[in-house]
């Protein structure tokens, strides 16, 4: 093994401020004439060595002052200054206290998180409760850069998450209810957990609109459902409606018609916003039936879906549709429920706000990516551009606060 790769994986053992100090002492090192070799490698060797006694110093301090037997507390153990009071002291000690921690594990989720684990940040990613992200529920992924083929949307955030844990990422499978970004570090409330962080990266994604009528709520998997690649299996031979204008409504009508008989998509105007790729996709595929200008009134059913109740907006007439599901694919919503009162600015749709060109927040080391932020563009590649961004602004924002 090389000195170079077995440094960095001893110093991952330390907390998380010994390690960038370990880690910025080794690039200075690393920086030396070749002709130093020699020195550098006997220099190395020894701030490895400091390192680990700064570590095992701060580990005997955290007992004898926390008199816990709870040895994990090594790998949590912060620096705080004078000023900083006992409350944040004892976070610093917490088992639960993160560099960085990601919200959301999506695209920019997961893309933060590799970039935040191999500058030796050990991310925490606390998933959500819906893991991946929307892309999970997508078919082919044919827009995302290196798979000439295409590649599906489950399999990419999979070898996603792959990738960001062999650099020491970790993962929680809960949903953060409630964040103070009024106290430091940090401080996120789960259900189980309170969890503390120097730094947070906001990457919790959007979730499907629903339309809020009398029995859609009731009938959600009962015939309701905004996943086709979850539900459509289950109507093989079925006829079943998408409602929707956009790329996504086109994708999913396309898609189930490889199971469902026959698709009627259903939109409230003339003509659709969805690219011209995609509408031409939906008008050479016969099992598909458009219907235009209509708007849905209610789903019909006492146990599953029989029926949808539809008004044609031309002629002010209502009528039954018989069939047997409804999936709609009428937008996102943002989540941003558990930032309620926590001093983060949201727009008047609920987006997190971010500084012009910028992922920063305006609150000093909160970053926002992917489509939580992003009113626009709302595409992977995109999510995992900002997901970058977030992350490496992160990495600066720890390191500033190290200096000081």
């Amino acid at each position: 093994m090389s000195l170079n790769k077995f440094f960095q994986q001893t110093v991952r053992q330390f907390s998380p401020s010994i390690s960038r100090i370990c880690m910025r002492s080794y690039k200075h090192i690393r920086m030396l004439p070749s002709i130093q070799k020699t020195v550098a490698s006997t220099t190395t060797a020894l701030t490895l060595l400091t390192c680990r006694s700064i570590a095992v110093t701060s580990t005997a301090a955290t007992k004898s002052s926390t008199h816990s037997n709870d040895t994990s507390s090594l790998y949590h153990t912060s620096q705080r200054s004078s000023s900083t009071s006992t409350s944040s002291q004892n976070a610093s000690e917490n088992k639960n206290h993160h560099s960085v921690i990601i919200l959301g594990s999506g695209p920019a989720g997961l893309t933060a998180a590799l970039y935040a684990s191999r500058a030796n940040l050990a991310p925490l990613v606390i998933e959500g409760n819906e893991a991946g992200g929307q892309l999970t529920t997508t078919t082919d992924v044919e827009n995302f850069p290196g798979f000439p083929d295409g590649i599906l949307g489950y399999d990419l955030i999979m070898d996603m998450r792959k990738q960001s844990e062999k650099f020491g990422t970790l993962f929680a499978s809960e949903h953060v209810e409630r964040v103070d970004f009024n106290v430091r570090p940090f401080e996120l409330h789960t259900f189980k957990n309170t969890y503390y962080a120097d730094s947070v990266i906001i990457a919790s994604g959007a979730s499907a609109k629903y339309l809020g009528l009398a029995n859609e709520q009731r009938l959600i998997g009962r015939g309701v459902s905004a996943c086709a690649t979850c539900d459509g299996w289950f109507f093989k031979e079925k006829q079943i409606a998408v409602i929707g204008g956009g790329d996504s409504a086109m994708e999913e009508a396309n898609f189930l018609t490889k199971f469902a008989s026959k698709v009627y998509l259903i939109h409230r105007r003339n003509e659709f916003r969805a690219s011209k790729i995609m509408q031409d996709r939906v008008f050479a595929n016969e099992k598909i039936e458009v219907l235009w200008n209509t708007v849905l009134l209610d789903v019909l059913g006492e146990d599953t879906v029989t029926a949808l109740k539809l008004k044609d907006l031309q002629n002010d007439k209502e009528y039954e549709l018989q069939l047997d599901g409804l999936f709609l694919a009428i937008g996102h919503d943002p989540n941003t429920a558990c930032f309620k009162d926590s001093g983060l600015q949201l727009d008047e749709h609920g987006y997190v706000s971010v500084k012009a060109g910028t992922v920063s927040t305006n609150i000093d080391g909160v970053f926002a990516c992917g489509d939580v932020q992003d009113t626009r563009y709302k595409q992977a590649i995109t999510a995992a551009g900002t997901g970058c961004m977030a992350a490496m602004d992160a990495e600066k924002f720890i390191e500033a606060q190290t200096d000081n």
